[in-house]
């Protein structure tokens, strides 16, 4: 203990007696002693009494000795204790502690020369940095970032750089504190602390590595071009993934080598990853293992093949790994192991159709799948979409057993609530895929008001939500029947279709762009679509054809001219429009091929011998030196433009056409 003072107090008397407290406030250093340590006593374990005595209002007057150092070293020594121990208490404790600025009061006492007043500072930031949820935005100077890297080096004490890794580790919450760590030479000191042959130290060590390295990949680089006695800090990271090493270092060694990977500073093909960091994860996945260790290995490893196929694939022929996930949600109550499953299985069946095929043919998978789209805890629904998005890429799946597990109700029914943005998110994008035509869901989503939903979601203030929205409703407008087109236009609207094609994000602009060239087309429904919304179509691809639009956009655009001249009756539309013509006519001769060949493919249309008014469209555009700008362009060494022009043959088709009264 850390003092030798042991008043006698029953828990009766400290919770009503108001003795303890006025000798807290008492010029007697001895009284002021002894009534800190009842109270340091009185809320060891009990968030009761914690409660009582922030509410009496005592630790305003625990700074306040704290921060006098006059005081006795013991007065001051106990008044910190008192208040890591206070921190160990709820969330609106340690939001109390930090409002009353602890932190930076802690930090300044770092610079002291008391051993005994350093070692309580670290703990009690320890703790506060433990319970600090992320609400609270604590700033660490460089001047304290460095005062607390110098208690880390090998020559100091155990407990000592055990709370400094724990305390960086906690305060890594972003780019800002991983590049400040970076400035005070935190690399280097966490590298050197890898050599300390103790768990309590290598463990938050390299959750601190992991930390610094996560999603920035200038830190990310440092660490892996740091080395101890020569040793590359890779090198020491792939020891700690051996068998004999506790199993906690293990996880947190393939953690911080996985956010190395995902942050752009090792490559995935790098044996350290293939062959030391992957099969770490899937072994420590087996069921053998405990369940809070095979959740964090599957959390760990969904997150180190997301993005790469070849890491997917191999990892899914794993020492039956598939099945080991699937006995995390079959056989386990526990809600990160769910959780972590699902996120695993996600990532797996990411991009390979087989590796979905095998997810979903495992016993009972997919009832899981769509009961953790009902999951009380709300991590364990947005593993579960993003798992159901996973497979949802697998068009077999969608016809079969999607449809036998109907997992489009769960989904609806989560959509039509109020749920979190995450999982709106996510629960959109899955929706995305079961619109395509040749889902079965499609026409049940339908009757369940999915259009206006879609509508709806492309009014949202986040742009992931608008993307989600009007892609879906791109994918249900593909081959579908004039009424679902029909009810997209209506529920969308004239001025939303502007709006989004005015949207600052281009993916959204492409998206909406795609939904009106779905509307337009096959042939059979353009005349039609065109004779109910003509006016308003033409002014959207106008719109676009006059912006400041990259050639990708613009050729989108016209696309939709190119289905609308494929009508008998909607070409008139644009034969109509003196502007488009000229802007086709101007594209026919645009730097972009891209913009030429699809200028081209819409005069092609319009020219067609066979249809009604042809004559008439061919003198038209005769008159506009169309013919003039396909001489020029019948020879150009472009072999991609006139590979473009459907071959040689089409090509002078489209002139034979405009030139027919030419001498």
């Amino acid at each position: 203990m850390l003092s030798d003072v042991r008043p006698f107090m029953t828990f009766m008397d400290v919770e009503h007696s108001r003795s303890y407290i006025d000798d807290l406030y008492s010029s007697d250093p001895d009284k002021c002693l002894t009534s800190l340590i009842c109270i340091k006593n009185s809320v060891i374990g009990s968030n009761r009494q914690k409660e009582s005595v922030i509410a009496q209002g005592i630790v305003p007057r625990l700074i306040q000795l704290l921060k006098d150092r006059n005081r006795k070293a013991a007065i001051r020594l106990e008044s910190v204790v008192t208040i890591g121990s206070l921190a160990k208490g709820t969330g609106e404790h340690v939001e109390l502690l930090i409002n009353c600025g602890t932190v930076p009061l802690l930090l300044d006492l770092l610079e002291e020369n008391d051993p005994l007043l350093i070692d309580a500072c670290l703990c009690c930031l320890r703790t506060l940095s433990q319970q600090d949820t992320g609400r609270f935005q604590t700033v660490y100077s460089h001047r304290h970032l460095q005062k607390l890297l110098s208690f880390a080096e090998p020559e100091e004490n155990i407990l000592r750089q055990s709370c400094v890794a724990s305390i960086l580790s906690s305060l890594c919450k972003g780019a800002s504190e991983q590049n400040a760590l970076r400035l005070a030479g935190a690399a280097q000191v966490l590298t050197n602390m890898l050599s300390i042959c103790h768990t309590a130290v290598r463990v938050p060590t390299l959750t601190c590595l992991a930390a610094m390295a996560f999603e920035n990949r200038a830190v990310a680089e440092e660490i892996t071009n740091t080395s101890y006695k020569d040793t590359k800090v890779i090198t020491i990271l792939a020891r700690l993934l051996s068998r004999d090493k506790p199993i906690d270092m293990q996880l947190e060694a393939a953690r911080c080598l996985t956010n190395l990977h995902r942050a752009g500073a090792i490559m995935a093909y790098d044996a350290v990853i293939t062959f030391r960091t992957l099969p770490c994860l899937v072994r420590l996945c087996q069921i053998e293992h405990s369940t809070p260790h095979r959740a964090a290995a599957a959390n760990t490893l969904a997150y180190l093949t997301e993005v790469d196929s070849e890491l997917q694939q191999t990892t899914a022929i794993s020492n039956q790994l598939i099945g080991a996930l699937a006995d995390s949600l079959l056989n386990s109550n526990n809600v990160l192991a769910r959780q972590a499953a699902f996120r695993a299985f996600a990532s797996l069946g990411a991009n390979d159709e087989d590796i979905r095929k095998r997810i979903i043919e495992t016993n009972r998978l997919m009832e899981r799948v769509v009961d953790g789209l009902g999951d009380p805890n709300e991590g364990v629904r947005l593993a579960a979409i993003r798992c159901l998005h996973s497979l949802s890429r697998s068009v077999q799946q969608l016809r079969t057993t999607f449809q036998d597990h109907s997992v489009w109700r769960p989904l609806m029914a989560l959509l039509t609530g109020s749920p979190p943005l995450e999982l709106l998110s996510a629960a959109s994008s899955t929706l995305c895929n079961l619109l395509l035509e040749f889902s079965p869901a499609k026409e049940p989503m339908l009757q369940q008001g999915a259009v206006q939903l879609l509508a709806t979601l492309t009014t949202r203030n986040e742009p992931a939500l608008r993307l989600n929205g009007v892609w879906a409703l791109m994918n249900l407008a593909f081959q579908a029947e004039q009424r679902v087109k029909s009810q997209i236009l209506t529920a969308l609207g004239t001025d939303q279709i502007f709006r989004l094609l005015a949207d600052s994000d281009t993916r959204i602009l492409m998206k909406t762009l795609g939904l009106l060239r779905n509307l337009v087309s096959p042939r059979a429904h353009t005349d039609a679509m065109m004779t109910l919304h003509g006016p308003q179509v033409m002014q959207a691809v106008v719109l676009v054809l006059e912006g400041p639009h990259s050639p990708d956009v613009k050729e989108q655009a016209l696309c939709i001219l190119t289905n609308i001249a494929d009508g008998e009756r909607a070409k008139d539309h644009i034969m109509a429009n003196d502007d488009v013509l000229k802007k086709l006519t101007d594209y026919m001769t645009h730097p972009s091929t891209r913009l030429q060949i699809a200028a081209i493919y819409c005069i092609t249309n319009l020219i067609r011998q066979e249809e009604p008014g042809a004559a008439e469209r061919q003198l038209r555009l005769r008159e506009m030196g169309v013919v003039n700008i396909l001489n020029q362009l019948s020879t150009t060494p472009d072999n991609l433009l006139y590979e473009g022009k459907n071959g040689a043959g089409a090509f002078s088709r489209i002139l034979s056409h405009c030139c027919k009264s030419d001498p």
